[in-house]
């Protein structure tokens, strides 16, 4: 079933080459079970894989699935730039401005926009949902950071615009360099709610960026994520509702990835229209290769 089916390998969120979320997209593999699926994911082993099950488009969209080394996602945010890129580029190879995907948690739109002769794909995730918020104290002590080092102006809470996500505002760079997760307490937390770890701060390594974030993602078998879009879009509407950046207009540039020499940028944009915050992520893929299963 494997064999002779084309893959691509992307990096995404990525300024150049070997940069960025790397991606595998493998193309036509509507007939691999689910097995299959899963264990070409853990062959590649990247944060995801994801398969385009045909060429065909259905209800306007491409039907895709996602799957971590551990498991199936209804949604991811780098797959889904990723494999729009390879859709626009290798299989419609057509230049239009819309690559709509069908995913577990529906259809997601990606557009293509040209930004001074590069092109960056954006993403309209759905619509957040605003979950449980959680004890200072039982997260730092999972982070190994004092109390002090959280930022207590906000709360520390779990968002979902598809997959859910705990964000945990710190105060400094330094904080989250020093960041080491504590593997129990973290699975725990993510068994308890499905939900991954998010830390992020105001402090940069680029002056040009305005925040710098990491992505733990033990539940999904990937210790460290070097730029996750759905992580990034649940954060765009934390940001948005607590109004960070004074508004709750939200236009930012934010670096992950830094700390495991995956250095990335994901923009990510969120507005509230009439009491719905709506959210968006967007950053550059570069193709690094392509081959056939054997």
């Amino acid at each position: 079933m494997m064999k002779g089916l084309t893959f691509y390998l992307v990096d995404v969120f990525a300024e150049e080459k070997y940069a960025g979320n790397q991606l595998a997209v493998v193309r036509n593999a509507g007939a691999l079970s689910s097995a299959h699926m899963q264990r070409i994911a853990n062959e590649m082993h990247f944060s995801e894989t994801a398969f385009i099950l045909s060429d065909a488009k259905r209800n306007g969209g491409y039907d895709v699935r996602i799957f971590t080394p551990a498991r199936e996602m209804p949604f991811a945010g780098h797959p889904t730039l990723g494999t729009a890129y390879v859709i626009r580029h290798s299989l419609v190879n057509e230049n239009i401005n819309k690559v709509v995907l069908n995913l577990k948690v529906g259809q997601i739109p990606v557009t293509f926009e040209k930004e001074e002769n590069q092109e960056v794909l954006w993403m309209k995730q759905i619509p957040p949902i605003f979950g449980e918020t959680f004890d200072a104290a039982n997260i730092s002590q999972m982070l190994n950071l004092s109390l002090e080092e959280i930022d207590n102006n906000y709360p520390i809470q779990e968002v979902s615009t598809g997959v859910p996500f705990v964000i945990v505002p710190l105060k400094t760079l330094d904080a989250v360099k020093r960041v080491r997760i504590d593997k129990d307490k973290h699975l725990a937390l993510a068994k308890e709610t499905q939900a991954e770890t998010l830390v992020f701060c105001p402090e940069t390594y680029k002056k040009e960026n305005n925040l710098n974030v990491r992505v733990f993602v033990d539940l999904h078998g990937i210790p460290e994520d070097p730029a996750a879009g759905s992580a990034n879009g649940c954060l765009a509407a934390y940001l948005s509702r607590y109004r960070y950046f004074g508004d709750d207009s939200v236009s930012a540039r934010v670096e992950q990835g830094y700390e495991i020499g995956r250095p990335s940028l994901l923009h990510i944009k969120a507005e509230n229209r009439e009491g719905e915050i709506h959210v968006c992520v967007g950053g550059k893929v570069v193709m690094v290769a392509n081959g056939e299963l054997t």
